[in-house]
């Protein structure tokens, strides 16, 4: 059930009982869907359990829910377990998926801002397909541990009992998730000069030139395709700058009616690929050192209906 009938089961649900403090537990929604995606990496997930974590709270009793003296941070213990029993069971899941797994990109409208200014750079940070990707090398407890911590600054305290670990080893667990995300990140790239190299890559894309293609490319770069079996995609990362730069105007070639859009993905500049005004593929970048390292070209459909309006 997505989260867009939330509010239809909670009228359902609370039917002949006014509930004073509905519009204080809706309010949460915001956090708890930020929250779950980025311990899921899936937009359709995350929305799923927000539901289910607002059907748990309506099916209490009136007497157990006014015995809660935070709900908000019920509500987040509860979507943070359910993120983390999905977490566990999506391993399996994505050992049988076709081809590469890739987490499901947002667009700019659904970059949804929080309260706190001070969060804004941390939040959309841990919101680009880089991040994500980072993240998803982690086993889930370090995932959880890391996301409540050091994104949301929850108390490892508060993150202990979520884990169900002790405090001491939810703080291993984020420094050892730290450690990765250090490992792996690049020197920041002003979004403004991202952009220009994205354009760039566009123009080039467009006009089939193989060598300046080849130049915006890191020469060891790397992109990567998710097409989840539905539809046609490389199903192993393509290396190299020239090797990619073929392929990329082998795909111009045998589809002439498609339209390049330059669009925000995942709060940074990408590519959004469509045919007769379809979005059939969107694109995320990693660049450092002005060259563009990583590409991820996301395809299945399933992961691009939020681009379909």
């Amino acid at each position: 059930m997505r989260a867009d009938a939330t509010k239809g089961v909670v009228e359902t649900m609370t039917t002949g009982r006014p509930d004073p403090g509905l519009n204080a537990i809706m309010s949460e929604r915001r956090h708890l869907l930020n929250l779950a995606y980025r311990l899921l990496g899936s937009l359709a997930e995350a929305e799923d359990v927000v539901q289910e974590t607002y059907v748990r709270w309506y099916a209490m009793p009136r007497h157990q829910q006014d015995a809660i003296e935070s709900p908000g941070a019920w509500l987040t213990t509860v979507a943070s377990r359910i993120c983390l029993d999905l977490l566990g069971s999506a391993r399996a899941r994505r050992e049988r998926y076709v081809g590469e797994w890739i987490p499901e990109p947002l667009p700019e409208h659904t970059e949804w801002t929080m309260v706190d200014p001070a969060d804004r750079v941390t939040l959309d940070e841990s919101i680009n397909m880089a991040f994500l990707i980072v993240l998803e090398s982690m086993t889930p407890a370090e995932r959880v541990a890391f996301i409540l911590h050091d994104v949301f600054r929850y108390p490892f305290a508060e993150v202990a009992e979520i884990v169900g670990r002790t405090p001491v080893a939810c703080r291993r667990l984020a420094s050892s998730a730290r450690r990765r995300i250090r490992t792996s990140r690049a020197p920041a790239t002003p979004t403004a000069r991202q952009a220009d190299i994205v354009r760039d890559f566009k123009r080039a894309w467009e006009a089939k030139d193989i060598a300046a293609l080849v130049g915006l490319l890191d020469p060891d770069a790397t992109t990567i395709a998710d097409g989840g079996g539905l539809v046609s995609a490389e199903l192993h990362p393509i290396q190299g700058s020239e090797q990619i730069a073929r392929t990329i105007i082998d795909i111009a070639g045998k589809a002439p009616d498609m339209t390049i859009l330059e669009r925000t993905v995942n709060g940074q500049p990408g590519l959004v690929l469509q045919q007769a005004g379809v979005t059939v593929t969107v694109i995320a970048f990693d660049i450092a050192d002005d060259r563009i390292r990583h590409m991820w070209a996301i395809r299945n459909p399933e992961k691009l209906r939020p681009w379909t309006n």
